[in-house]
């Protein structure tokens, strides 16, 4: 499988803009079955969503992944500031299949008290696994990344690949780099971690998104501070192959 990694400079509050950057930049990885955004891509992490946040039922952003997915029969995922019918605001990573035109979401769980995001939104409260492909992929935002007990391999917990979009800060770059690396490791799985570049009101980020194998080495990255695009061919039975020679996941730790 062919998973493609978009790093984003993020136009505040304007999803058509990013749409529209978001196309330009898929041209330069066509043919991809899966293309990942970063967190909020529609319209940068918006802490005070009240304005920026989209009405879930009438999302252009949500529209244009489902849409693009199914014209280019792949996959999309991204996570968006989202208002619920019901008023509630949500940090919602969406994965859409445009295979068969399913929709599954993880809501963020960790939400960044630091940022005050906790003040507006509200968490998830489970985890999402999607199968697509043969592989199973297991939905991370941003700030979950720092709590490996969320996303620790399990019985009831099994994925072959963690997807991490991000708005990871050029301040605490060095975690980022740390951070994916072993989350890999420890549960002998691919990390997609993508990030944004770009300056809001609150941050500079420079992205350096990208795909690492579960042994920790990066497979494929993005430029540092440059809009631009990784790939890297997925490969399950190599997942498999390492699981089954250095069988550190039957030593974990049963929580």
């Amino acid at each position: 499988m062919k998973a493609t990694i978009i790093q984003l400079d993020i136009a505040w509050g304007n999803p058509q803009k990013n749409i529209e950057n978001v196309e330009r930049l898929m041209q330069d990885a066509p043919n991809s079955d899966l293309y990942v955004l970063p967190e909020m891509w529609s319209t940068g992490f918006a802490t005070e969503p009240q304005g920026i946040a989209e009405n879930e039922d009438d999302s252009i952003a949500l529209k244009w992944m489902k849409s693009k997915a199914k014209a280019l029969q792949c996959a999309i995922c991204g996570s968006l500031a989202i208002k619920t019918a019901q008023g509630i605001y949500k940090n919602r990573h969406y994965f859409v299949n445009g295979k068969n035109g399913s929709v599954s979401y993880y809501d963020k769980h960790h939400l960044f008290k630091y940022g005050h995001e906790d003040q507006y939104y509200e968490p998830g409260t489970s985890h999402t696994i999607v199968e697509y492909e043969g592989i199973r992929f297991l939905l991370l935002t941003c700030y979950d990344l720092r709590f490996p007990v969320w996303s620790r391999y399990a019985d009831a917990l099994q994925y072959d690949a963690i997807i991490v979009v991000a708005n990871w800060p050029e301040s605490r770059q060095n975690a980022w780099q740390i951070l994916t690396r072993a989350r890999a490791i420890e549960n002998q799985a691919y990390l997609i971690g993508c990030n944004r570049v770009g300056k809001d009101k609150y941050s500079h980020y420079i992205g350096q998104s990208a795909i690492i194998n579960a042994i920790g080495e990066t497979e494929a990255s993005c430029p540092i501070n440059e809009a631009s695009t990784a790939s890297f061919l997925l490969n399950l039975e190599d997942i498999k192959h390492k699981r089954s020679k250095f069988k550190v996941l039957d030593d974990r730790d049963i929580i």
